[in-house]
C-alpha cells in the first residue's frame, strides 16, 4: 500500500520555504500575523509537518530586512528608475536626480544611469546636526530632557498638573513634545518646548517625581544655547523642503549662510565647553559637506540663472566665472542648428555651406568676440549671441528675494531666448527629496480602513493628482 514518507525538512529547504513565505507576504500585502492564524498554521502543517513556521517578529525584524537588502542593489534601483522614466516618457528630459546619500542609490544614478546627481540638501543637513548633538555631554543633556518629556506625556496626572501650573503662572497651556529618532528637528522641537515651559515644568517635576534626574541651572543654559544654535538649521530645512517654490538655486546661499552663522559663534564662543565643542563640530562638518557646493555644476548654474541671486551668491569669484562660461556653452549648444545629414543638404541655395556648430568660447576670447561681432554681419555665431545674452542678463538689477524668479523669466523669455532654454533645465531642480517623501506619507491617507479595496492603478492616479493638482 502506497503512502507519503515524512522526512525532516533540511536546513536549505527550510530557508527556501522561508524566502517563499516572505515573498508571499510582500507580494500579496499579507499581514505578518498570518503566521499566527490557526488556519494558516494547519494548512502549512498539512503540506509539510516538518516545516517550522517562523515567528511574526522573526519575519518582521530579520527575514524581511534581509530580503530587502538583497533586492535593494544599485543595479535593481537603476533598472527601476529607468523603467519609470520610460513609462512616463521622460528618459530624455531628466535634468537631475535628487537622492539621499545611500551608496546604492548614488551608484545607480551616477555610475549606471549617468544622470546628473544632486545630494539631498536636507539629508546632508540632518547628518551634520545629528552628528553634532551626539557628543557625550550634549547627548546626556538630551536624554535628560527626553526622560522628562516621556514621563509627562505618559502620565495623565503629570500632564494635568503641568496644565494647572501653567494656568497658575499665567502661561499658555502647551504640551511637552517628544523627539523621533529619524528626525533631528524633532529633538530641537522637544528641547525648545522644554525651554518655553521651563518654570511650570520644573515645578511639576518637583511635586510629582523628584527622583527623576532634573536639569541643573547650567544645563538649562546649555539647552537654551543649543536651541539658539539649531534654530537657523531648522529654518533652512523648512525653506529648502518647499515643493511649491524654486529651491535648488538657494542651496549655495543657504549653505554659506549657515557657515557664516556658525563662524560668528566661533568668534564669540560660549562659556560652556559642550556648546563650544558642538559649534566647532558644526563648523568642520559644514565645511566637509558643503565646502565645495559652488562647484556642484547644476546647483551653481541654477543659482546664476536665478534673477534674485546671479553671481552675487558666490563667495569664490572663480567659481562664478566658470559657471558663466558653462551657461554660455550650454546656451550656444541650444542655439546651434542641427547639421544636415548629407553633403547635398549641407549646401544652401547660393552654394555656401552651413556653418558648423560653434564650440563654447574660452573666457579669454569673450571680450574680443563681443567687439568684432558687428564686423561680421554675414556670420551666424551662436556663441557670441549667448555671450551677449548672459551679459545683458547679468547687467539687469536683482529682483527682490521673495519675488518669483519663474515669473521674471516668463516676461524675459523672448529677450534671452537661448539662456532661457538652459534656465528651464536648472531652476526645475529641487534641493531636497522631501517632497517625494511627502507623497509616500500621503498614501497612508488614501488607503484607509474605509478605502481598502482600491486597485493599485487607482491609488497611483489619486497619489499623482493629489501631488500635482
Amino acid at each position: 500500500m502506497g503512502g507519503f514518507i515524512n522526512r525532516p525538512i533540511q536546513p536549505l529547504q527550510q530557508s527556501k520555504v522561508d524566502q517563499a513565505l516572505v515573498k508571499m507576504i510582500a507580494t500579496d500585502f499579507q499581514p505578518f500575523t498570518i503566521v499566527e492564524d490557526r488556519g494558516f498554521r494547519a494548512y502549512t502543517a498539512a503540506l509539510d509537518p516538518s516545516y517550522v513556521l517562523p515567528s511574526r517578529g522573526t519575519i518582521s525584524k530579520r527575514m524581511l530586512p534581509n530580503l530587502f537588502e538583497k533586492s535593494h542593489t544599485s543595479q535593481n534601483l537603476a533598472q527601476e528608475l529607468s523603467r519609470v522614466a520610460k513609462e512616463w516618457g521622460i528618459q530624455d528630459k531628466i535634468a537631475a536626480c535628487v537622492t539621499d546619500n545611500a551608496s546604492n542609490i548614488v551608484k545607480a544614478v551616477n555610475d549606471i544611469l549617468k544622470w546628473n546627481h544632486v545630494r539631498c540638501f536636507a539629508h546632508l543637513l540632518n547628518l551634520t546636526v545629528r552628528s553634532s548633538v551626539h557628543q557625550t555631554e550634549i547627548q546626556a543633556l538630551i536624554l535628560k530632557v527626553k526622560s522628562i518629556a516621556e514621563y509627562v506625556r505618559r502620565s495623565t496626572v503629570a500632564s494635568a498638573k503641568l496644565r494647572e501650573m501653567q494656568l497658575q503662572m499665567g502661561q499658555v497651556q502647551l504640551r511637552m513634545k517628544q523627539d523621533v529618532a529619524t528626525r533631528w528637528n524633532s529633538t530641537y522641537f522637544m528641547m525648545q518646548r522644554a525651554i518655553e515651559i521651563k518654570e511650570p515644568l520644573v515645578s511639576t517635576m518637583a511635586l510629582l517625581n523628584p527622583l527623576l534626574p532634573a536639569l541643573t541651572p547650567e544645563e538649562w543654559d546649555i539647552t537654551k544655547e543649543v536651541c539658539d544654535i539649531l534654530k537657523p538649521f531648522e529654518e533652512v530645512t523648512v525653506e529648502m523642503s518647499s515643493e511649491r517654490f524654486v529651491t535648488g538655486s538657494k542651496a549655495i546661499l543657504m549653505a554659506r549662510g549657515l557657515q557664516r552663522i556658525v563662524a560668528h559663534r566661533q568668534r564669540n564662543p560660549s562659556t560652556h565647553e559642550p556648546v563650544k565643542g558642538m559649534v566647532n563640530f558644526l563648523a568642520a562638518d559644514l565645511e566637509k559637506r558643503f565646502g565645495q557646493i559652488e562647484r556642484v555644476r547644476v546647483l551653481a548654474e541654477a543659482t546664476l540663472l536665478d534673477p534674485r541671486f546671479k553671481k552675487h551668491a558666490f563667495v569664490i569669484e572663480r567659481n562664478a566665472e566658470e559657471t558663466v562660461s558653462r551657461v554660455v556653452g550650454a546656451a550656444t549648444h541650444a542655439a546651434t542648428p542641427t547639421l544636415p545629414s548629407t553633403e547635398e543638404e549641407e549646401e544652401e541655395e547660393g552654394g555656401t555651406t552651413v556653418n558648423p556648430p560653434s564650440e563654447p568660447v574660452p573666457q579669454f576670447w569673450a571680450d574680443f568676440e563681443e567687439r568684432v561681432t558687428t564686423l561680421r554681419p554675414g556670420v551666424q555665431n551662436p556663441s557670441t549671441g549667448a555671450m551677449l545674452e548672459i551679459k545683458g542678463f547679468l547687467a539687469e538689477p536683482l529682483i527682490p528675494r521673495k519675488a518669483d524668479p519663474l515669473e521674471w523669466w516668463r516676461v524675459r523669455a523672448l529677450v534671452y531666448q537661448n539662456i532661457c532654454t538652459v534656465m528651464k533645465t536648472r531652476l526645475c531642480i529641487v534641493a531636497t527629496s522631501v517632497p517625494s517623501e511627502r507623497v509616500f506619507s500621503k498614501t497612508g491617507q488614501i488607503i484607509t480602513d474605509r478605502r481598502n479595496r482600491l486597485s493599485p492603478s487607482k491609488v497611483r492616479e489619486l497619489v499623482f493628482l493629489n501631488a500635482n493638482l
